[in-house]
């Protein structure tokens, strides 16, 4: 099979731009004519491969960053769009889609947005719910959405704050000893900030005293939320002005979302400071990504290992692409990322064929499955179900799964593959992404019909479900 062509036009063209370099200097330094970069930008031909390699030598480019494929987030927000029968009458190949997404996206991020803002009406049309009658309540993306949307559309990734963190982890040690009293002793010494135990009984988790400068927490908070909870203090006096900076930076259409952005960049830094990314990600290649092994390293959570794992993107430096969620009970997806092809589907439940949701009836065991996708992707999929909440008997406890996964041909470097055969075609459980966009027909577990596709009913037969998928 010949190799695909690589049309990377608008990539070549922000280097270029970086550099301040004209279309002539920049195709001289290549070894290439101006008309012939000139077709590259413009995605009218493909990059060979001593354009590529002129790249890597000349402006010292990274080849396995520039020739990465689509953004795959954006190209499958568009996808999942144009499922919508709104577009019965425009059906866009992929191919139309990927040149969208590379040569245009801020427009696909437009067209996301108003699907959104769409959508949102049509539900609101449909229930006839309260909201029609609130002042304020318009069909657009919330707050808390658009907030989500940022993270999501840049990798999960914040490269200043991550460098930041983990300038100050190495220089506190953390991860080579107890992170707590490290992060507790540099909050007292640099900020003048003491860390005390909250009374029994009362039920917040964190309370800064800016006056008093006094951070409380809560007395039966697992020891490594404690060392989380002071990490985000540490964000928010330590690299506030650059939180400000990248918030403000993201042009959010409400100072809700601005807030709310405030808080995900101080986890973010929290995240980052608690487990390094150099220190981690070699940690994580030295266990294999025993996520287990990795929490009890680093003093933390599962929780937070899984969630790091998902951020190492850092160019010149990634980990493996990951997907994570964390889900619920009820199906609700509260958190979520993806670096692998797979990605979560913004409207409807997940598929309930994923492991995920097994990981409920068996508490603290963790679940593996070989899973395919109706695109021929396979992947090693990992579930594990985790308690949040404050000890104790009478103390709520929210029970979550975390699901955790990679690409099958990234398995040998997970330990949690070595006793699973996974070159053989079977063996691979078929799930999808949601029902409202998968193609399966003859799905036992199928909730609702795929949006795009005729219904047809046989009064005479009934098979194992109540219509026929054409």
């Amino acid at each position: 099979m010949a190799p695909a062509k690589l049309y990377i036009g608008r990539k070549v063209r922000q280097i270029r731009e970086q550099n301040n370099a004209t279309q002539a200097f920049f195709a001289e330094r290549l070894g290439i004519s101006t008309s012939y970069l000139n077709q590259i930008e413009n995605n009218q031909r493909p990059v060979s491969a001593s354009v590529l390699i002129a790249l890597a030598d000349r402006f010292r480019i990274d080849i396995a960053e520039i020739s990465a494929g689509e953004n795959e987030r954006l190209l499958s927000a568009l996808s999942e769009a144009f499922t919508d029968p709104l577009f019965d009458a425009y059906s866009p190949t992929v191919q139309e889609l990927k040149l969208i997404t590379q040569n245009a996206p801020t427009f696909a991020h437009a067209l996301i947005t108003s699907h959104q803002a769409y959508r949102r009406k049509s539900e609101q049309l449909a229930s006839f719910d309260d909201r029609l009658e609130r002042p304020g309540a318009y069909p657009e993306t919330t707050p808390y959405e658009e907030v989500r949307d940022f993270f999501h559309f840049v990798d999960n990734y914040i490269h200043d704050l991550d460098l930041i963190a983990e300038a100050l982890a190495e220089r506190l040690s953390v991860g080579n000893r107890d992170s707590y009293l490290a992060l507790t002793t540099f909050l007292e010494s640099e900020f003048d900030v003491r860390t005390i135990v909250g009374e029994r009984g009362e039920d917040f988790i964190r309370r800064f005293d800016a006056q008093a400068r006094t951070l409380t927490l809560n007395p039966y908070l697992p020891i490594a939320t404690k060392a989380f909870q002071v990490a985000f203090q540490i964000a928010n006096l330590h690299a506030g002005a650059k939180i400000e900076e990248i918030a403000f930076a993201a042009s959010f259409r409400s100072e809700e979302a601005q807030e709310i952005c405030r808080v995900g960049l101080q986890n973010y830094f929290a995240g980052a400071l608690v487990l390094p990314y150099r220190k981690f990600l070699l940690a994580a290649r030295e266990l294999r990504h025993d996520i287990e092994l990795l929490a009890v390293r680093f003093g933390t959570s599962l929780e937070q290992v899984c969630h790091r794992l998902s951020t190492l993107q850092r160019p010149g430096e990634k980990g493996v692409p990951l997907f994570f969620a964390r889900i619920d009970r009820a199906g609700n997806i509260t958190k979520r990322h993806s670096s692998a092809k797979l990605q979560f589907a913004r409207f409807g439940a997940a598929c309930p064929l994923w492991n995920a949701h097994q990981a409920f009836e068996a508490p603290g065991k963790i679940i593996r499955q070989l899973a395919e996708t109706p695109d021929g992707v396979r992947y090693l999929c990992l579930a594990v179900q985790v308690n949040k909440g404050l000890a104790g008997f009478k103390a709520t406890q929210t029970p979550y799964a975390l699901a955790l996964g990679c690409e099958i041909s990234y398995s040998d470097e997970f330990v949690y593959a070595d006793d699973i055969y996974v070159g053989s075609g079977t063996g691979f459980d078929p799930i999808g992404i949601s029902c409202r966009i998968c193609e399966r027909v003859a799905c036992p577990s199928r909730a609702i019909p795929p949006v795009k596709r005729k219904l047809s009913v046989d009064h005479s037969e009934r098979g194992i479900l109540p219509y026929n998928l054409p």
